[in-house]
C-alpha cells in the first residue's frame, strides 16, 4: 500500500467515525459579550473595553496549531485599560512504534537509524511535558499602539527532561515586536496540524530572540521584516574552528490574505551572514546564507483547508525541522581552512477538514533534502519523508482526544536507508 493510501484510507475510517449530530461552536465575536467559558477573576467585564480586550486575547493571528489558544482566566482592572489573561493546556500522549522506531518521543525523521538496527524495532513512549501555561497582556491603544505582552512556558526542559522552558517572550508596542517568537522566516498559521510534537519534516518552525516590525497594508496585504539573533552548527574539520556569530538574520516576508483573513498566501526570505575561524590563514572569515519559502493555507470549500510550504536555500539548516540540529549549515569546501553553505530544501503539503464542530480529520506529506554533502561521508544525512493521518474529536469545548499515524524514512548518500512508523494518542485540556 502506498503512504497516499495509507493516508487516505485513515482519513475515511476517520470520517465514518464521526457524527453530525453535535452542538454548534460558535467563533467568539465582541459584540456577543463575554465568552461563556470565560472566568473573571478580577474587575468588571462591563468596563468599556473589554470586548476589545477579550478579541485580542482570543486573537490566533501569528500562532501555530499547537500553540495555546483563548485564555480561560482573566483579569481586568477598575479603569478598563489593561486586561490579563491566564491559560494553557495539559497534554498527555502515548505513543508506539512498530516495524522501525525512533528514539525519542518527536517522530523527527533525522533520528531513524540508518542502517537498520535490529534492537530497535519497536518502543512505547509517553509524555505529558509539552503540557504548556501562557500569559497574555493588553492594554487599550496609545498614540503608538496597543501594548501586548505574551508569555509561554511548558516543561520540556533543555535537555530532553521534564523543567521549565520558555518557548516565547515578547512584548509588542502598535507594530514593533522585540523578544522570543516565531521567526518571521516561519509562517506558524499555515502549518501542519499534529499530534506529534516535532512536527513535518520539512517544516520551517524556529522561534528567535528578535525585533521585528510588521504592519498590514490595506486590502489584504501585509509585510514584515526583523532581525533575529542567529544559531548555527558547523561541520567542522582540524581546519576551523566556530566562533560568536556577529550578523544578525535578517528575515521578512509578505503575505496577501482572504475571505475572513482565514486564508492566505506569503513569501518569505531570509539572509544569513556566518562566521568562523580559518586555522590555516589565522583569520575569521564570513560566509553568507539565504532561503526563499512559499506558504499558504486557504480555504477549499465548507471546512476543508488545503496548507503547504516549499522552502529551499543555503545555510539555512537552523530553520528547517528535520535539520536544526544536524550542524548542517556550513560544512567543508575543497579548500582547507575554508567553509561553504550546502543547498537546502523541504516540501509540505496537506488538507485538514472540519469534518463537523466536534470532529476535524487531516493528512500531510512533508520531505526535506540536504544537497552537495557527499563529502561528508556516506552515512551523511541526503533524504527524509514525513507523512502523518490524524483525526481530532471535542469532547467539550476544551477537552479534546487524538490519534494519530505516522510514517517516516531516512536515505542517507550511502544509499543506505530505513523507516519507521507510529501510532500516537493524546488527551488535551485547555484552560
Amino acid at each position: 500500500m502506498t503512504l497516499l493510501k495509507r493516508a487516505l484510507t485513515f482519513i475515511t475510517l476517520c470520517s465514518v467515525m464521526s457524527s453530525t449530530d453535535v452542538f454548534a461552536v460558535k467563533p467568539y465575536s465582541p459584540s456577543e459579550g463575554i465568552p461563556e467559558r470565560v472566568l473573571i477573576l478580577s474587575g468588571d467585564s462591563t468596563t468599556p473595553g473589554a470586548a476589545e480586550h477579550i478579541a485580542v486575547l482570543y486573537s490566533r493571528e501569528g500562532l501555530s496549531f499547537n500553540d495555546p489558544g483563548a485564555p480561560r482566566f482573566l483579569f481586568f482592572d477598575r479603569q478598563g485599560k489593561v486586561a490579563l489573561g491566564i491559560g494553557g493546556y495539559v497534554k498527555a500522549s502515548a505513543m508506539y512504534d512498530f516495524n522501525g522506531a525512533i528514539a525519542g518521543n518527536g517522530f523527527t525523521t533525522f533520528d531513524i537509524p540508518v542502517p537498520r538496527d535490529p534492537g530497535q524495532r519497536n518502543r512505547f513512549g509517553a509524555d505529558a511535558s509539552h503540557s504548556t501555561i501562557f500569559l497574555k497582556l493588553v492594554t487599550r491603544p496609545t498614540k503608538l499602539g496597543r501594548i501586548t505582552v505574551y508569555l509561554q512556558t511548558n516543561f520540556t526542559g533543555d535537555n530532553g527532561g521534564y523543567g521549565l522552558q520558555l518557548k516565547q517572550a515578547y512584548v509588542s508596542l502598535g507594530n514593533v515586536t522585540a523578544g522570543l517568537a516565531h521567526s518571521v522566516f516561519s509562517d506558524p498559521e499555515s502549518q501542519a496540524p499534529t499530534i506529534d510534537t516535532e512536527g513535518p519534516s520539512g517544516q520551517v518552525d524556529k522561534r528567535n530572540i528578535m525585533f521585528k516590525y510588521a504592519v498590514k497594508l490595506g486590502k489584504g496585504f501585509s509585510v514584515g521584516a526583523s532581525l533575529e539573533v542567529p544559531t548555527a552548527g558547523y561541520q567542522l574539520t582540524a581546519s576551523e574552528r566556530a566562533i560568536d556569530q556577529r550578523c544578525p538574520d535578517i528575515p521578512a516576508y509578505i503575505q496577501y490574505a482572504w475571505g475572513k483573513n482565514d486564508s492566505h498566501v506569503r513569501l518569505s526570505g531570509i539572509f544569513r551572514r556566518m562566521s568562523y575561524r580559518d586555522l590555516v590563514e589565522e583569520e575569521n572569515r564570513f560566509e553568507s546564507g539565504w532561503g526563499v519559502q512559499f506558504s499558504t493555507i486557504a480555504n477549499i470549500i465548507g471546512g476543508l483547508d488545503f496548507f503547504g510550504h516549499y522552502v529551499y536555500g543555503k545555510g539555512i539548516a537552523t530553520y528547517i525541522n528535520d535539520l536544526s540540529d544536524g550542524d548542517y549549515n556550513l560544512i567543508p569546501s575543497t579548500t582547507d581552512g575554508r567553509l561553504t553553505a550546502p543547498a537546502i530544501g523541504g516540501l509540505t503539503a496537506g488538507l485538514s477538514w472540519q469534518v463537523n464542530p466536534k470532529v476535524m480529520v487531516s493528512a500531510d506529506y512533508s520531505n526535506s533534502r540536504l544537497y552537495d554533502c557527499d563529502r561528508l561521508g556516506g552515512d551523511t544525512y541526503r533524504y527524509a519523508q514525513y507523512v502523518s493521518a490524524n483525526v481530532y474529536y471535542n469532547i467539550t469545548d476544551d477537552f479534546k482526544v487524538g490519534a494519530e499515524y505516522l510514517f517516516g524514512t531516512r536515505k542517507d548518500y550511502n544509499g543506505e536507508h530505513n523507516k519507521a512508523n507510529r501510532f500516537e494518542a493524546m488527551l488535551q485540556y485547555s484552560f
